[in-house]
């Protein structure tokens, strides 16, 4: 199994809380369908999008900022695992600083996305970090290999 196959599985088997950082609040969208799925397989998903702040996602209330999003859930003494990002990859290094701010376990670029600089910083952190990867594809793959007892 290569190193980024391992990480992504400790990511999934160590997260609980996952910030979905540019999730659509349209259901054909994969932000939306893959927060979907990882909400259907026991995650909490929390929204970040600036634009749909303060309205409901999936159920869960969406977060401008991750900064936002990291201190409301504080005061109910919950920590964001991982932060999934949905966005262009020259705008995520911005997001890995956040994501180092609010000391989340965990970066997640999705299919598509690579930003070396973001994910380098996020692993001097001590983050686990992925990039071009996707959660659902991973946790698809993770749990058939879990059934298997592999």
């Amino acid at each position: 199994m290569n190193n980024d196959l391992q990480i992504a599985d400790k990511i999934l088997a160590e997260s609980r809380v996952i910030a979905v950082v540019g999730i659509s609040p349209k259901p054909d969208r994969p932000s939306h369908y893959v927060a979907e799925y990882l909400q259907q397989h026991g995650y909490r998903i929390i929204p970040v999008n600036p634009v749909c702040a303060g309205t409901h996602i999936l159920g869960e209330h969406c977060y401008a900022t991750l900064t936002q999003a990291a201190a409301a859930l504080a005061e109910q003494q919950i920590r964001i695992d991982l932060v999934d990002v949905f966005r262009k990859s020259e705008l995520v290094e911005p997001i890995a600083d956040e994501a180092i701010a609010i000391k989340a376990r965990a970066f997640w670029l999705q299919m598509g996305i690579v930003n070396e600089a973001a994910t380098n910083k996020a692993r001097a952190a001590g983050l686990d970090a992925v990039a071009d990867r996707c959660t659902k594809v991973d946790h698809a793959r993770w749990r058939a290999e879990q059934a298997k007892g592999r």
